[in-house]
C-alpha cells in the first residue's frame, strides 16, 4: 500500500467530532512545546498573536490554538473557539505527518489538492517557509521512511 492513499476509516472521524478542540488540540501542542524548547522549531514573530485551525478530515479532529510570543496554546474561551482563525489549514492525517516529516512539501500537497489553505495568505506562506526551513529530528525521517516501505 502506498502510504499516501492511506485514509482512516469513517468510523473514526465520527468519535474525532465529539472530542472537543481543546482537548484535541493537547498533543499536537505539546509536542509543538517540546519542539520550541528543544528550539527544532521556534516561531518567528510573525505567527505572534495569530490564531490557527487545522482540521484533520479522517479523523474529525479540529485542532484550534494560537501563538503568544512563541508559545502555542488552545484557544479555551467559547468566543475564541467561535471566531475564525487567521489561517486554516485542512488535510488527511497521512498528508500532516508527509508535511511534518518532510516526506513531502506544502505546495506539492497544495498543488495535488491534498493540503487546502484558508485565510490570511500572507500569514499562510510565512508558516509554509516556517515549516521548510524547520530541521526535522532524525527519529521522525526514520519512522517516515519505514513507514513509506510498507
Amino acid at each position: 500500500m502506498i502510504l499516501s492513499d492511506f485514509r482512516f476509516p469513517s468510523v473514526f472521524s465520527k468519535f474525532g467530532k465529539m472530542i472537543p478542540s481543546p482537548v484535541a488540540s493537547l498533543p499536537l501542542l505539546a509536542m509543538l512545546e517540546l519542539a520550541r524548547r528543544r528550539e527544532w522549531l521556534l516561531a518567528p514573530e510573525s505567527l505572534y498573536g495569530k490564531s490557527f485551525l487545522i482540521t484533520i478530515e479522517d479523523l474529525g479532529l479540529q485542532l484550534r490554538f494560537f501563538c503568544d510570543q512563541g508559545k502555542f496554546k488552545p484557544q479555551m474561551s467559547q468566543q475564541a473557539q467561535a471566531a475564525p482563525a487567521d489561517v486554516r489549514l485542512s488535510a488527511l492525517a497521512v498528508d500532516f505527518f508527509q508535511l511534518a516529516s518532510g516526506m513531502e512539501d506544502a505546495d506539492t500537497l497544495f498543488f495535488r489538492r491534498r493540503l487546502k489553505m484558508e485565510g490570511d495568505t500572507e500569514l499562510g506562506v510565512a508558516v509554509k517557509y516556517w515549516l521548510d526551513a524547520s530541521e526535522r529530528p532524525a527519529w521522525l525521517h526514520t519512522l517516515a521512511t519505514k513507514l513509506g516501505e510498507t
